[in-house]
């Protein structure tokens, strides 16, 4: 059984870590963990055997492909400065085809660590995930990973990263040689060189003081102290700055100092939206929100766990919640912390802390949870689907077991279902191929229902709202296009983004929406 400590809310740092496929994110959530305690032996993700599998991939479909399909919530504790710091780590999808989730998780946490391939810089891919964490306002911490291997010069990578954030960069190390010449790394703020061998050096910036430094290390770190602006800490937690790492996760350097960097300088839990309020970590009650749910983790159970960023409060286990989509209190008599694919009980959390609720469904994406139930907390959308398939069981006396399993799925964000008001095929509307891959694994491994998906005749989908009196009219014309989401609202499924134009124009009363609040 743990104990969150019940330290002050400042203790806390709960962080994302963001990525496109391959640049290593994986291994440095691994290595991030063993320092912290949390995982005695960091596996590579490319390596075999079940001991050597990621901690933090953990569904099927991702230790066959060796990618991470959907997030994941790890808590760890480590001291810095002779304070105890309660780390809540979340390992998001490396996919452009899952930004969804992405941006969800982004909803829960205060800052987010940026993972970059240093041989292969800034991806097409790359762009989509870190747009969506500036639409998240997310204060970013650049780690430019695999400097051991070959690839590009420093400088280029910086002013890659500076030129898709639009940010200032701060670079805080260097790497002294790269692509196959790696001897190491300098740490700015302190001088010192950390060396795959020996012990630590102390560099002072000239040539004369080391000269084991080679002469085109020492001008280019130079430049980039001069070049580049000092870091501003007020600057960086708005968003306007990204201090840089560099270093070899594989290797284990430079993970140091940003573990050191996240608990001195990532902000500690920070107000959330709730309408027109901002709720603080000190309000009055305990409130959180769900932004994540996730079924059978534990195949064996068939488990159904709801993650919850707490927002304010102390909670203490058995306490009384009252889900906003539910209305009535429920008791949470076993919040669960989690530890990659470990969990145990928690018996307080503070605000800041993720902790997970069992339930069969009594929670989902969207909730708010509170004491008194007064406040709704806002800004966890669904948005319009890319693409629509059809659903098309290959053994139809599973029909039911389909329902739940599309029901379960949507519920988790892996993706949308939609019922045509004519026709009895399901249809699921996704962001990439790459979450149809996924539902057909899922629905076989999990489920144990086969099912093939076939071409729909729509492009897009949106969420029709207005008067009654404009919506019957709406619905009498056009009930071949239209159908209902899971809670039942009205979508109008589009055969392309000419026939959504058309359907504004023609229905000035009506609105016609990309996104819907959960």
């Amino acid at each position: 059984m743990v104990t969150a400590p019940s330290s002050l809310m400042s203790n806390r740092r709960t962080f994302a870590i963001i990525s496109h496929p391959d640049a290593g994110k994986t291994t440095l959530t691994e290595k991030l963990l063993l320092q912290g305690g949390a995982i005695h032996l960091a596996g590579e993700v490319k390596a075999r055997g079940a001991q050597r599998r990621a901690r933090s991939d953990w569904m099927k479909i991702e230790q066959q492909r060796g990618i991470s399909v959907t997030s994941s919530v790890m808590t760890f504790e480590k001291e810095y400065s002779g304070e105890k710091i309660t780390f809540n780590l979340l390992d998001t999808p490396g996919h452009e085809d899952f930004s969804e989730d992405t941006y969800r998780t982004l909803t829960a946490v205060d800052s987010a660590v940026m993972v970059i391939d240093a041989a292969k810089g800034i991806e097409p891919q790359t762009r989509k995930l870190f747009e969506v964490c500036r639409l998240r306002n997310v204060p970013i911490i650049t780690f430019v990973n695999k400097v051991d291997r070959e690839g590009r010069d420093p400088f280029e990578t910086v002013d890659e990263v500076a030129d898709m954030l639009a940010l200032d960069v701060s670079p805080q190390m260097w790497p002294i040689g790269m692509g196959g010449q790696f001897e190491g790394i300098l740490d700015f703020a302190s001088g010192e060189v950390s060396r795959p061998q020996g012990p630590s050096k102390e560099f002072l910036g000239r040539r004369d003081r080391d000269p084991e430094i080679p002469d085109n290390f020492a001008e280019e770190a130079e430049l980039a102290q001069v070049g580049y602006p000092e870091f501003d800490l007020e600057a960086y937690r708005s968003g306007d700055l990204t201090p840089v790492y560099f270093g070899s996760a594989l290797k284990n350097f430079g993970v140091t100092e940003l573990i050191n960097a996240i608990a001195k300088h990532a902000p500690p839990p920070r107000p959330q939206p709730a309408g027109d309020e901002q709720i603080a970590p000190d309000y009055d009650e305990v409130t959180g929100f769900i932004f994540k749910v996730q079924a059978n983790m534990d195949p064996n159970h068939r488990d159904r766990i709801a993650f919850m960023r707490q927002v304010s409060g102390t909670f203490r286990r058995g306490m009384k919640l009252t889900p906003s989509g539910l209305g009535k209190p429920i008791a949470i008599h076993s919040p669960i912390l989690f530890f990659a694919q470990d969990r145990e009980i928690a018996d307080t959390a503070e605000a800041g802390d993720i902790i997970g609720i069992p339930n069969h469904g009594t929670l989902r994406v969207g909730d708010t949870l509170s004491e008194k139930d007064t406040l709704r907390f806002t800004g966890l959308p669904n948005f319009a689907p890319e693409i629509l398939r059809r659903v098309q069981l290959k053994d139809p006396t599973k029909t039911k077991q389909l329902r739940k399993a599309l029901d379960d799925l949507s519920e988790e964000g892996v993706i949308q279902v939609f019922y045509p008001e004519l026709g009895a095929n399901h249809i699921v509307g996704v962001v990439g191929q790459l979450q149809l891959e996924v539902l057909i694994s899922r629905l076989s491994a999990e489920y144990k229902v086969e099912a093939a998906l076939e071409a729909a005749p729509f492009a897009t989908a949106r969420w029709v709202k207005g008067d009654q009196k404009a919506m019957d009219e709406f619905e009498q014309f056009n009930r071949a296009n239209l159908a209902k989401d899971r809670d039942g609202d009205m979508v109008f499924m589009a055969k392309s983004p000419w026939d959504v134009n058309y359907q504004v124009e023609k229905n000035p009363d009506l609105t016609f929406s990309a996104t819907k609040e959960r």
